[in-house]
């Protein structure tokens, strides 16, 4: 339904300021719609201001009726929740401000308020409005001011008062989250000796004074207002030494949000004060309300408080995983037989892992059920290949997209994108050796026990229609090609929760625990727990994501059928042991067999989209995490171009 419009003698008529709430905080909104309407001009709506004030200046009866409209409304509204609480999270939790955000984005807002913050997200929420707002000139808003505020008039301190309320506001809530122990106790000790919170309330409280009851007498003022400004610099300081923490100790969402918080809260008190103290406060706070404007648009955002809150911590779990990834990039001859061997020694782990699938399935479990030993059967095999030293190619991708990205932390050295395409045909070159070590073995492996099982029990794992069937669902025809790309989708999961679970550990300093925690060493010994504890440090990560793979490739058939979706996983190296149980129950006849020859074409296929998109994803989130910018990746997706275009075969051979 369509807002009434508005004109300007409409507008004038309307206002009355003795009727209730609700209705005068209409006129205001319906007012800036109509000064909005002249969009996209920007001209124009400054001249709307401009044709309002003319007409209110020549009227005396409308004149005094918007005075007195605006004496009601700063007794009624709580302007100090816009000055200093709008764009602030009500609770200091992130998961709270998820569910504030997604209140605000549901349900509607009521314009019977005095809550200036609902108000002000009402009358002003569009991008036209910072512009216009920006635009409006000195002369004019002196104009608005008189009209408001006649010199002599009740409440003409009344912004001043409002201003120093809302720093006094801002301020407690800055020494109330520096205290906070979670905090407090990771700032540098040298902050904390300083003790750069304590003195801030005195600071504002001395500001107050000289502003209402001192004689402003420059000096003492400006003095007044360089200790606080000090302050503020002093508590931002501290802030940043808690960032430092994060960088070796670990990070969480909630304490970034948090910190960002406390950020911000710094910035508002010192807009608050060049407001304050400004020689034009009326341009101030034009400038003011413009900025609350955007600040309102992402206070509502969910996707901006995901982007503001988790870069961090996408960048530590990226540096997680990239000290985990280098592993696997391969820059010598020797290094790449090395990766050989130990995809041939992760193909032949993999075969056992296919035949005992096949083996489980015979079982005709339920859905779930199924699934979910189907996961502890591929847990415990990639747990094995860790523990083994071998490798599984298709686990490689997501772990060294972040170890490339990390080589991008300085594109503006000369040779910083010419090093970077030489990490590219590393990794390349380690993928093909790494899948053609796991394909080469895995699929021969599963067809030698097979045929092992055929001579102890008389029978092969997959009768003759289940073998045929086995091979038209790995068939290039199908949808394979849609469930291997998905395939990519679960192993980037799996290196995220990796990269989050080292990150949680460290964190938690659960190392130190292990080593040091009373309970553990009377029971483990001291020599023991240290063990554990450099044991679990190193390979947590690797455990996490191997675990969780496992239980994601078992049961997302299951989970995905519930739903109806018909979704399957297609690995690999899984894929091709598969073929290979198959070919030992249908013999040489499964040369003569289509759906033998499409299952093997599509190996190609599903092994270069496994990597391909489980790379690309985990690439994607480590650039994010080093603030790579659009320009600079043009650039680096031009120099790998040029490579292929002029020694393709560096990307193949050591």
């Amino acid at each position: 339904m369509k807002r009434n419009t508005y004109d300007l003698p409409r507008l004038l008529a309307e206002l009355d300021p003795h009727a209730d709430l609700a209705h005068r905080h209409l006129w205001l909104i319906h007012v800036i719609d109509w000064v909005r309407a002249a969009r996209p001009s920007t001209e124009a709506a400054v001249e709307r201001v401009r044709l309002l004030l003319d007409a209110l200046e020549a009227d005396p009866d409308a004149a005094a009726r918007l005075q007195l409209w605006w004496q009601h409304c700063i007794n009624t509204v709580d302007i100090t929740t816009l000055l200093a609480d709008f764009g602030f999270a009500p609770r200091t939790a992130f998961f709270s401000e998820v569910t504030e955000r997604l209140r605000y984005k549901l349900l509607p807002h009521t314009p019977e308020t005095i809550d200036a913050s609902e108000l002000f997200v009402l009358a002003l929420h569009d991008d036209f409005d910072v512009r216009w707002l920006q635009a409006l000139d000195e002369p004019l808003l002196l104009r608005l001011s008189a009209l408001l505020q006649p010199e002599g008039s009740a409440g003409a301190g009344f912004w001043q008062h409002a201003l120093l309320g809302a720093i006094t506001y801002c301020a407690g809530q800055i020494l109330s989250t520096g205290f906070a122990p979670e905090l407090r106790l990771r700032m540098s000790e040298e902050i904390r000796d300083a003790q750069p919170f304590h003195a801030l309330i005195h600071d504002v409280e001395s500001l107050r004074v000289e502003v209402v009851h001192g004689l402003r007498t420059p000096d003492r003022l400006e003095q007044a207002e360089a200790r606080l400004r000090e302050r503020l610099d002093a508590c931002r300081a501290a802030v940043g030494s808690v960032y430092a923490h994060f960088a070796s100790e670990g990070i969480s969402v909630g304490l970034v949000f948090r910190l960002r918080q406390l950020r911000t809260r710094i910035v508002r008190v010192r807009q608050l004060l060049d407001c304050l103290l400004s020689e034009r406060p009326q341009l101030e706070a034009a400038r003011l309300l413009a900025g609350f404007v955007s600040v309102g648009r992402d206070r509502h955002s969910l996707r901006a408080l995901y982007d503001a809150n988790s870069s961090l911590l996408a960048a530590k779990i990226t540096e997680r995983s990239a000290e985990t990834g280098d592993h696997y990039i391969t820059r010598t001859p020797r290094e790449y037989l090395g990766m050989v061997r130990r995809a041939a020694g992760g193909g032949l782990v993999m075969s056992l892992t296919t035949l005992i699938k096949l083996l489980l399935h015979a079982l005709a479990l339920s859905a779930f059920w199924g699934g979910f030993i189907a996961g502890i059967n591929y847990a415990l095999s990639f747990v094995l290949i860790q523990l083994l030293h071998f490798t599984v190619a298709t686990k490689q991708p997501a772990m060294t997209a972040p170890a490339m990205a990390a080589k991008l932390k300085d594109l503006e050295a000369s040779n910083a994108v010419e090093d970077f395409v030489d990490e590219v045909a590393n990794l390349t070159r380690s993928q093909v050796a790494a899948i053609l070590g796991n394909v080469l073995v895995v699929a021969p492996a599963a067809l030698g026990l097979s045929l092992l099982y055929l001579h102890l029990w008389g029978k092969t794992p997959l009768d003759a229609i289940h073998a045929v069937q086995t091979l038209d669902s790995l068939s290039l025809l199908g949808p394979s090609l849609l469930f291997a790309a998905f395939t990519g989708v679960l192993l980037y999961a799996s290196s995220i929760l990796g990269g989050w679970a080292e990150n949680w550990f460290v964190l938690r300093r659960m190392d130190s625990a292990i080593r040091y925690n009373p309970s553990i060493t009377q029971l483990l010994g001291s020599q023991r727990a240290q063990r554990w504890s450099d044991f679990l440090r190193q390979n947590i990560s690797g455990f996490t994501s191997n675990i969780s793979l496992g239980f994601m490739l078992g049961l997302t058939p299951a989970i995905a059928g519930f739903f109806g979706l018909g979704l399957e996983v297609r690995h690999v190296t899984l894929s091709s042991g598969q073929i290979g149980v198959a070919t030992a129950s249908l013999g040489l006849e499964v040369l003569h067999l289509p759906a033998f020859w499409w299952a093997v074409a599509m190996l190609p296929f599903n092994g270069a989209l496994n990597v391909l998109v489980s790379f690309s994803l985990a690439f994607r989130t480590a650039l994010r995490a080093h603030n790579v910018t659009g320009k600079e990746r043009s650039r680096i997706y031009a120099a790998i171009r040029h490579r292929l275009r002029t020694r393709p075969l560096s990307f193949f051979t050591p």
